[in-house]
Formats: C-alpha cells, structure tokens, sequence
C-alpha cells in the first residue's frame, strides 16, 4: 500500500468500513472509517488501532511505514472495541511495545482482553512521552465518551489525534473534511446521536485546551475525516456551539399515526409553525432515520411528537424513539405532545411525560378523540403558536 502521510513522520494506517450501516442502533448509511496512526521518529508509536476483522487492513498500512515489530509504543486513547478490537493482534506482532492508557484505561483493558505479558503504563494530564523529535503529549477527557478517554496531541506539529471527539461516521477514499462535501452535517449526525449527552464536559474540556494553550492546526479523530487549515477552526465552532446547545428558530415534528387522524394533527401544527414564523421539517417516524432526525433536534427549539393511542399507550415506534431520544437529552428545547385516540387515551401523557424526562419544556399537550374536525385543527394551529411563543424567549 502507498503510505498516506498527514504531516511529516505521521502516518494515517486505518481501516475503511465501507459496509457498516448500524453504529448501537445510530444509522450509518455511508460506513464508517477507524482511524489509526503512526508516529515515526527515533521512537515509534502507533496511536490507536483498528476494529477487530480489520487488523490485517491496519498491518498492511503500518508496513508500508515501518516494520510493525519495531513499534515501541501503543497508544490507547481508549478502550471500546472499535478502536481497539486489533489490539490483541497488535501485540503479537509488537510484542516489545509499551501500551500507554490512562488508569480507567488501564482498568478496562483486562476487561476486554488478556493482557498477560503486555506492559501498561498509565499516563495523565500534562504527561508527556518523547520519541525524538516529536513529543507524545496526553489530556484526559473523562465520559467523552467512556471513562477512560484521553486524546493525544504533538505539539511540534500542532496535531491533535481527537479519538471520538470531531469525528464522522463516514466511509471515503479521501482522508481530508475539504475533501468531502457536507461533511458538517455528517459531524452533526455524529455529535448528536454520540456526543450531545456529553454536552455540558465537551464545553469544559474546550475550555481546559483554550488554557492550555495548544495551538491547533489539525485534528485527525478516530472515526472519518481529518480537520485542517480553516476546518479546524470550523470544526471547533461548531463544537462550541452544540457543546453550549445553540439554536435556531427551527421546529421538528415527528409523529406516527395509525388511520390518518394523528397525521392531520400533524399537517395543522405545521402550518400553524409557518404562520408563527418558524422553519419547520416534518418526520414520519416509520418512514425516517431516527439518526437523522436527532440531527435536527440537535440545532432546533421546537420538537413536537405525535402519536395515536395503541393499548393505552404511545404507538411503538413513538416509543422506541423517545426512549432513545431520551438517552441523548437534548438541552434547551421547548416543545407539546399530541394526538388522537378512540374509546380510551393514555399516548398524548405519555409522551408528555418521556419529553419531560429528556428535558424538554411542555407545552400544553392536545389529544383529539378520533378524526379531528375545524375546532380540532385550529386548536392544533393555535397550540403551534403557543410553542413558537414560548421557544422566542429562549
């Protein structure tokens, strides 16, 4: 393989996925890549691996750099089997390294693998390893995603390696965000069906790197295209502005519906957003990626779900997408429960209660007794404009 070099002496040695389309139920219709990386001085190291079935993919491209016997360390920015689902092979051929994680990362490794024989140190924040030229320097960041999480950045170089942090669940020939068209909105996918739970830490360790005063000219993540030149800087606002859960003045209705009434509920509260002045985007949720819709949830004030009553409850897909909403807790959105039931309700509280464990501000939910007629539209007009109301004084 041709060696695919980012700066001097560092090497990108991943893994193509072209065939994932599932990442723990988030939707990645365009695969995925798993970013590994070496560093080539006086000293090796290699910076994460690969998942495992693709260690042969990796060993392919560090050959083509150096001899994988010769690497002296490994570096574990952490520990879930995507990234290190190789290491176990890696060991076998890199018998002598040393593999580097932190403590919750040096706790997690016996976990997962036998690590007889391996040596493991662990490092923290502030510490530093060097290979010669270049310098190995370590920052934990903690549930970013998992416990053990560090990143690793070379200061000679200004090169931040972000493991999931900036990341993309995307699959390319290139290797370069410019070189990808709406690569943005795949980084959004990716923050708000992985990250947004994170919110609150990401904003912090933004802050912890602004005064450490790494200089940053750019970001190889572990999973799709590397940041550089302005995207750095592109990537890092938006980070700043998801961290801190910006919106605009957007509304998301999703909803599920059984003979159509629900539907029409739907079909008058967004008319009824237009008219308040709001852009609105509408989902069927059997007919829609729920990946895709936590995207626009992501940067929206408004969300509305509507569901018909099934058994006295929300309709099951209404359901299962709620639970999973629930796990990203978006912050900062308002928003209503609506729709229609036969001899008996029960969905409308339902989902007013699982949007008020996520976080969303409710308001005044509607239910309708079977097929909506004039009165009902218009109250479901007038709900819509009472939630664009109360998402202007966000």
């Amino acid at each position: 393989m041709n060696k695919v070099e980012i700066t001097d002496g560092v090497y990108w040695v991943g893994a193509i996925d072209w065939n994932l389309r599932d990442f723990h139920g988030y939707a990645t219709p365009g695969g995925t890549t798993y970013n590994a990386y070496i560093v080539k001085d006086s000293k090796t190291a290699l910076v994460d691996t690969v998942k495992a079935g693709f260690f042969d993919e990796l060993r392919s491209r560090v050959e083509a750099v150096t001899d994988p016997s010769t690497i002296d360390y490994v570096i574990v920015n952490h520990v879930e089997p995507d990234h290190t689902g190789s290491l176990p092979r890696v060991m076998e051929v890199a018998c002598d390294a040393i593999v580097i994680a932190t403590e919750k990362g040096a706790e997690e490794l016996p976990m997962y693998y036998d690590c007889d024989g391996w040596e493991i140190q662990t490092v923290k924040t502030g510490d530093t390893i060097s290979l010669g030229a270049k310098t190995l320097s370590f920052v934990e960041t903690p549930m970013l995603h998992w416990p053990d999480n560090m990143v690793t950045y070379i200061p000679e170089d200004r090169l931040l390696l972000s493991n999931d942090a900036f990341g993309q669940h995307i699959a390319s020939s290139k290797r370069y965000a410019d070189e990808v068209p709406e690569i943005l909105e795949e980084a959004a996918t990716y923050y708000a069906n992985i990250l947004m739970p994170f919110s609150t830490l990401i904003t912090k360790t933004l802050q912890k790197i602004g005064e450490m005063g790494l200089a940053i000219d750019m970001i190889a993540p572990s999973h799709g295209m590397i940041w550089r030149n302005s995207g750095v800087g592109d990537i890092l606002e938006a980070y700043r502005g998801w961290g801190s859960a910006e919106s605009n003045d957007t509304a998301i209705v999703v909803y599920d519906t059984m003979w159509g009434s629900t539907e029409k509920m739907a079909s008058a509260i967004t008319q009824g957003i237009i008219d308040a002045g709001f852009e609105v985007k509408v989902y069927h949720l059997r007919k829609s990626e729920w990946s895709k819709i936590v995207r626009e949830i992501l940067g929206a004030k408004i969300l509305l779900v509507g569901s018909p009553t099934i058994n006295n409850g929300m309709f099951p897909s209404v359901g299962g997408f709620l639970t999973y909403l629930r796990g990203l807790r978006p912050k900062g959105k308002v928003g209503s429960a609506f729709g229609s039931y036969g001899w008996a309700g029960g969905a409308v509280k339902a989902i007013a209660g699982e949007l008020e464990k996520t976080g969303v501000t409710v308001v005044d939910p509607l239910s309708v007794k079977f097929v909506p007629g004039a009165d009902d539209l218009t109250a479901c007009a007038e709900l819509a404009g009472k939630v664009v109301m109360q998402a202007r004084q966000i």
